[in-house]
């Protein structure tokens, strides 16, 4: 299951993380979002026993603050990090291959 981040956890659960976190940017109003879930949900359960992988969500109403910091201006946006740095991003409804592929990536490298 996808961790819920907040400006509470964010620096604990991203920015502190030794490994490839790739976090969605969502909205409950937003319909994409709502399709793009159950494959956030599917690449986390996937990527549950890799240590180097954090698959998290940031509700953008709920976490304003964050939503600003990262300059989210449409969503859904996934973005990766790694050593607390976005190195990837991708905007708007994706396959699960393309985030799968993505991922195995910024593991690899």
């Amino acid at each position: 299951m996808a961790i819920e981040l907040t400006s509470q956890n964010f620096k604990e659960e991203v920015l502190d993380f030794d490994g490839v976190v790739v976090i969605d940017f969502w909205a409950d109003w937003c319909g994409p979002c709502k399709m793009l879930s159950p494959v956030i949900e599917e690449v986390s359960s996937e990527f549950a026993d890799n240590e180097k992988v954090k698959v998290c969500k940031v509700n953008v109403d709920e976490n304003s603050d964050l939503a600003q910091e990262y300059g989210i201006m449409s969503i859904p946006a996934l973005k990766f990090f790694r050593g607390g740095e976005i190195v990837h991003e991708l905007v708007g409804l994706q396959p699960r291959d393309a985030i799968i592929e993505s991922l195995n990536k910024l593991i690899a490298n």
